[in-house]
């Protein structure tokens, strides 16, 4: 009598929905929603801009390299509730600001679409950290019934150890205000502590982690499917061959 084991295509095939099922997964997890879920135009990612501050002793105080996008939600000139996603553009924009020793001001100045984005980042001596604690945007664009601002002071993000640049390659939702949040892609920053005009080593995001730590548990479960694979196919083989011998 002829024996055979389990068949390595299931095996195969198991091993296909389970690597479409993990990257499903990651895909929900590492993308994060707009706090509005209105349909709207969508301008793709924006362009990452450089920016930078410098101090009274002319060394670079403040860096940022970041891609921003808008999302503003107002009432336009037809009385009619509109909700905008904009890029800012590098090129159209100036980096202004102030460094204090607990404190640093960055303003970034969109003259063309008349748009003014700030970001107080701020230092904690206790924890040794900082943080953005306050986001502030006021615009005036033509479609706009009138000139729109927004302010919050209680915000915590884009925080990282004093002494570290802060880094996130994912892409980012700030909630400023329910009118109001800010896309931001690929960013690495440093408030405080530069040296030599150059990020620090950098401290990756959560964001980043978890993306990473996925990779691995679904590089990891895929090699340990292959091998079950792998034995399940040679010990078919043996039991194959073991059912023609003569009895």
């Amino acid at each position: 009598m002829k024996t055979t084991g389990a068949s390595p295509i299931r095996f195969l095939a198991f091993t296909i929905h389970f690597i479409i099922f993990a990257l499903a997964v990651q895909q929900s997890l590492t993308t994060v929603a707009p706090p509005t879920p209105e349909p709207h135009k969508d301008p793709g990612k924006p362009e990452r801009g450089q920016y930078q501050l410098t101090g009274t002793n002319g060394s670079v105080c403040l860096m940022a390299h970041m891609g921003l996008q808008l999302n503003i939600t107002f009432t336009s000139s037809s009385n009619k509730t509109v909700r905008s996603v904009v890029n800012l553009e590098p090129n159209g924009t100036q980096a202004s600001g102030s460094c204090e020793m607990d404190e640093a001001i960055l303003q970034l100045s969109a003259d063309a679409i008349k748009t003014n984005l700030t970001f107080l980042f701020t230092r904690n001596v206790t924890t040794n950290k900082y943080f953005v604690s306050e986001i502030s945007l006021s615009a005036d664009w033509p479609e706009m019934k009138e000139p729109f601002s927004a302010r919050n002071s209680s915000l915590k993000y884009l925080g990282a150890t004093l002494g570290y640049s802060y880094m996130c390659h994912e892409e980012q939702t700030l909630a400023v205000v329910e009118a109001l949040s800010i896309n931001a892609f690929q960013v690495q920053l440093q408030p405080f502590n530069i040296t030599r005009n150059q990020f620090s080593t950098a401290l990756q995001c959560q964001l980043d982690q978890d993306d990473m730590l996925i990779a691995i548990v679904v590089g990891a479960a895929l090699a340990g499917l292959v091998l079950i694979v792998l034995v399940a196919y040679l010990i078919g083989r043996r039991r194959s061959h073991a059912g023609y011998q003569t009895i």
